[in-house]
């Protein structure tokens, strides 16, 4: 038995102070409103605006004072820039205790490594969604690793419905909005003989009775695989079998807003995660003998955040916050 890992993903509501705005950032405020949408109640706003100055005091300390942190890995006051640290981390999966057997992952000899890859450009890779103020993440990963294994076996890419599974595997140990796993949902695709897609069961982002009707179902998953826990399984089963369901430790600010380059955060856990992704490739930036190799990420915090929705995270370093803790993908 491997080691327990923990996972836990976000949601929100907290009451706070709302000191005396800068009004030398009026200007700014109100073009981050637009630019994000964001329309609040006068009260909610004198707060909302508090918090937000909090993260463009840290940002500036961090791009000007302190200069770049590692890897040229920036941050930016993106979409989330009214949302505490805390409330983020609320917006991840509850702690919940993620056990795990050693993987039984396939494994195939003389298989050829390449020096990068991607699997967008391959065709398997929906477009970045986001999963709003819903604690979701789990089922988008699980929803995307299915749909890539769907486009490799039939040549049709669909956005399958991540609703689906987060109305209708409660009875695995998930909890909708509130955080989830991984494997139970894949378990719960399998046992369920099927899948709808997004087009006839569409997310909401918010709990609701289970809809799902098996005529409308896309896919069916017959088994699923753990990947064992080392970076160099995770990078055969990549190549071999395509995207991949991973977790790491996102509950640090820098991850929240992670605007781009190699990812970096000093306080990354390799055995507490709560934040599930979907592993599409590698590469490294510069010369590859500089030791700036990355994983390659699929968030679902919509095109804004990150690379248009993507991350960079460090490869080949002792298990970097936890990509290779939590991996599997399944078989159709």
């Amino acid at each position: 038995m491997t080691p327990a890992v923990f996972m836990a993903i976000l949601c929100l509501g907290v009451a706070l102070a709302a000191p005396t705005p800068d009004y030398n950032l009026d200007a700014e405020w109100e073009e981050w409103k637009r630019i994000n949408e964001k329309t609040y109640s006068p009260e909610e706003e004198k707060q909302r605006r508090a918090v937000w100055e909090e993260n463009v005091k840290m940002i500036k300390w961090h791009t000007t004072d302190n200069g770049l942190w590692m890897n040229n890995f920036t941050v930016e006051v993106n979409e989330f820039g009214d949302m505490t640290g805390e409330e983020m981390r609320k917006m991840m999966t509850e702690s919940s205790s993620l056990t795990l057997r050693n993987g039984k992952h396939i494994q195939k000899r003389n298989v050829k490594i390449p020096k990068t890859l991607d699997w967008r450009k391959e065709g398997y890779v929906t477009p970045v969604r986001s999963q709003g103020l819903c604690g979701a993440c789990w089922a988008f990963s699980v929803a995307a690793c299915i749909e890539s294994q769907l486009f490799k076996k039939t040549g049709k890419l669909i956005p399958l419905s991540v609703q689906n599974l987060m109305d209708c595997s409660a009875a695995y140990g998930n909890n909708d909005c509130s955080g989830g796993k991984p494997y139970s949902a894949f378990q719960y695709v399998k046992n369920n003989g099927g899948l709808e897609a997004e087009a006839t069961y569409p997310y909401e982002a918010k709990v609701r009775p289970c809809r799902y009707r098996p005529e409308r179902s896309v896919v069916k998953v017959t088994r699923f695989f753990v990947v064992p826990r080392n970076e160099e399984a995770l990078m055969q089963a990549l190549v071999t079998h395509g995207p991949i369901a991973v977790a790491i430790d996102g509950s640090h600010e820098s991850f929240s807003k992670y605007r781009g380059g190699i990812y970096h955060e000093p306080k990354c856990r390799s055995d507490i995660l709560d934040h599930g992704l979907l592993l599409v490739g590698y590469g490294y930036e510069g010369h590859e003998s500089e030791n700036r190799k990355y994983w390659l990420l699929k968030n679902s915090h919509g095109e804004k955040w990150g690379e248009k929705g993507y991350m960079k995270l460090p490869r080949d370093q002792n298990n970097y916050c936890g990509i290779a803790s939590y991996a599997m993908y399944p078989v159709l």
